[in-house]
């Protein structure tokens, strides 16, 4: 086995080839040429990665190996592990972006000449750029990361460094997906946009994955803190590729309650996403600490404790923005420091989001705003409401959630620009602080905004009522014919692995692109996987690019591609129409483009569909399911018989739109007439 040799499992090998493991099975036991083992352990042996993919180009099964799967595996095969593998790579990559000249220095090194080399290299621009005191460890030996120290350069060379790490560790996260919780993309900008616009220095004291501080740009420093050491180490890594050179960026690990790692450091914003529910968050070591300026917070109130500790490190008038449980603008046992923050003008801002908005995604979480209180200044008399749920969307769909955010960014910019904002049923209101101080200290905004008004009321009501007659009737007319009985069908089939591989159809996974930093274009829509379920136009939009105006090329659907969502366990196929051709295809999402001198849309999406092709194709966890879309099967049928079946499909596909149709209809109507018999807009007749 050569010195540098990356190993692979049976379950990597299979990812390569785009087959299941059973194959990779067989492929051991029939072919007496297949690579040997040489590592890991009787029931999960590992082979020489160069040794397979040698053996698979031979035998047709693996034309190229795309080097972004070549680069993963390097990662995933590392001895210490992929957090230690990120490290390094990160490393080199912070090396490249510091001086892009290097790649071809260090690519014309041998292999004992880079790993003796790098080390030093390594350390310098880390202490560089966190200081010396940082999370980053690198091993004293990098003799066995060679291999994957020349991928990552070969995929930076055209990616670019930071897009290059960004790759790595959105594959180290998707694979461990309840190891971590995660701060999505969409409440990230939000909770930035509240806390305004490029402020001089950050802190996240809780930084998980550095979503929070990636969607600021902050001018002068970032502070961050993480109690896992090698999340906060791949986080460091991550925000220092993301953030201006000129900023100066400090990560640190470990507990930020019980150790702080910043004690004497005040900044200009505060953004949050604490960990919900925790007991033991120091309640019986910190009783008697300074942070509780509002009050001492209850066991069962982590959520105050880390609100405090950050006020604590806002400087006079700077901003906190909070992501909470909506239990916290409730609960009994936190209402006296509740009172204090309203009676002092600390708490300015309640932001209610849509259920589903961020994790736990059960629950609709409210985002808190803070300002810290000034001396000299009084504090203010009122306090902002907010609930997102109010926001029309269409039909009965919710809101899409680029409104929601910019209703949102637009009640608080008046709010804070004016000290109050016209009052909207159902979605925002300026409420007095004294109302709130009674027994309860309630600030859960739907408790206190005056419900909605049924839309139009009873005339709106009827035009309802006859779009949902009419749309009955159609649903009746286009209703499948009876179905004519047949026997199982025994046809060959192939799977969309091999027919990606022959050519017929090009395969995609959607997650990607940003738009333009500077606003010169348009954000482009992205069709996301809930647009997918639920049959609607895209309603997501790209995110900004970064400040040097690089901007990452997104998947781009076209009329009469397949989309196909990969979470949840649903047999989802669509084929993309004119009114979704041009957007973005969103996270989780993989696009079929077919050849259809070969293969037919329809048809496609059909077969896709089946409960038992799912099925087969489906990987489960404890908490959910994932369709591995290369296994999905297709039937091998002349091109006149799949467009047969595609028509019928496609027939099928037209009824159930127009049952979903109806169903958000009858929805609207029937809530309609409680809303109105209700609030008195509409009698009982």
């Amino acid at each position: 086995m050569p010195e540098h040799a990356s190993e692979v499992t049976a379950a990597g090998i299979a990812r390569l080839a785009g087959v299941g493991r059973a194959a990779v099975s067989n492929w051991r036991r029939r072919h007496d040429d297949f690579p040997r083992p040489v590592g890991g352990s009787d029931t999960s042996p590992t082979y020489e990665l160069s040794a397979v993919e040698r053996w698979l180009h031979e035998q047709g099964k693996l034309p190229s190996v795309p080097l972004h799967e070549r680069l993963w595996q390097r990662a995933d095969s590392h001895p210490d592990g992929v957090p230690a593998a990120l490290r390094i790579a990160g490393s080199l990559l912070m090396l490249f972006q510091e001086d892009p000249r290097l790649q071809i220095s260090y690519s014309a090194a041998t292999d004992d000449e880079l790993a003796a080399r790098l080390p030093a290299d390594m350390e310098a621009v880390l202490a560089a750029r966190f200081g010396a005191e940082h999370p980053v460890r690198l091993p004293d030996s990098l003799d066995e990361a060679v291999p994957l120290l020349r991928t990552t350069a070969k995929f930076a060379q055209d990616t670019g460094p930071a897009q290059t790490y960004e790759f790595l560790f959105g594959r180290y996260l998707d694979a461990n997906p309840r190891q971590f919780t995660l701060t999505p993309q969409g409440p990230a900008e939000l909770m930035a946009a509240l806390a305004g616009e490029r402020p001089g220095s950050v802190l996240d004291p809780a930084c998980g994955s550095g979503a929070l501080l990636r969607a600021c740009a902050p001018t002068a420093s970032v502070h961050a803190q993480e109690i896992d050491p090698e999340l906060a180490s791949l986080t460091a890594l991550r925000i220092a590729m993301a953030t201006d050179p000129a900023v100066r960026v400090r990560v640190a690990s470990g507990d930020s309650l019980r150790e702080d790692a910043f004690p004497e450091d005040s900044v200009d914003t505060v953004l949050c996403h604490p960990p919900f529910n925790e007991r033991n968050w120091g309640h019986d070591e910190l009783g008697y600490d300074a942070r509780w300026e509002y009050g001492f917070p209850a066991r069962t109130e982590s959520e105050l404790a880390w609100l405090q500790h950050s006020l604590a490190h806002v400087r006079d008038g700077g901003t906190v923005v909070m992501l909470m449980p909506p239990a916290a603008a409730s609960r009994r046992s936190g209402r006296r420091v509740r009172a204090d923050l309203l009676r002092r003008g600390a708490l300015r801002a309640v932001v209610a989001l849509p259920a589903g908005a961020a994790p736990p995604h059960g629950l609709p979480l409210h985002l808190w705003v803070l300002r810290k209180p000034e001396p000299d200044r009084r504090p203010p008399a009122e306090l902002l409401l907010f609930d997102a749920a109010g926001i029309p969307g269409h039909g009965a769909e919710k809101a899409p959630w680029y409104a929601v955010s910019a209703a949102a960014i637009e009640a608080w910019t008046a709010f804070d620009g004016h000290g109050a904002v016209p009052d909207r049923p159902g979605v925002n209101r300026t409420l007095p602080v004294i109302e709130l101080l009674d027994d309860d200290v309630d600030v859960t905004p739907a408790r206190h905004l005056p419900p909605p008004a049924a839309e139009g009321g009873a005339a709106a009501l009827e035009s309802v009522r006859d779009r949902l007659a009419m749309t009955l009737r159609r649903t009746a007319e286009i209703a499948p014919a009876p179905p004519a009985a047949g026997e199982p069908a025994r046809w060959p089939t192939t799977t969309v692995g091999e027919l990606a591989r022959a050519g017929a159809l090009l395969m995609r996974a959607g997650g990607g692109g940003t738009a333009p930093a500077d606003g010169s274009a348009a954000a482009r829509a992205v069709l996301t996987e809930h647009d997918v379920v639920a049959g609607g136009d895209p309603t997501g939009l790209l995110p900004p690019g970064r400040p040097d105006g690089s901007v990452e090329e997104p998947v781009v659907v076209e009329e009469g591609d397949v989309v196909v969502p990969v979470l949840g366990g649903g047999a989802v196929a669509r084929v993309v129409d004119a009114a979704s051709a041009g957007a973005a295809l969103g996270r989780n999402v993989y696009l079929l483009r077919p050849d259809t001198s070969a293969l037919d849309p329809w048809f496609l999406a059909g077969f896709l569909r089946g409960t038992a092709n799912n099925r087969q194709a489906s990987s489960f966890a404890s908490t959910s399911t994932r369709l591995d879309v290369r296994r999905l099967q297709v039937p091998r049928l002349p091109l006149a018989d799949q467009r047969r079946y595609g028509e019928r499909f496609r027939t099928l596909a037209a009824f159930e739109e127009t049952l979903r149709q109806a169903t958000q209809l009858g929805d609207l109507l029937v809530q309609g007439l409680y809303d109105g018999l209700t609030d008195g807009t509409v009698r009982p007749g």
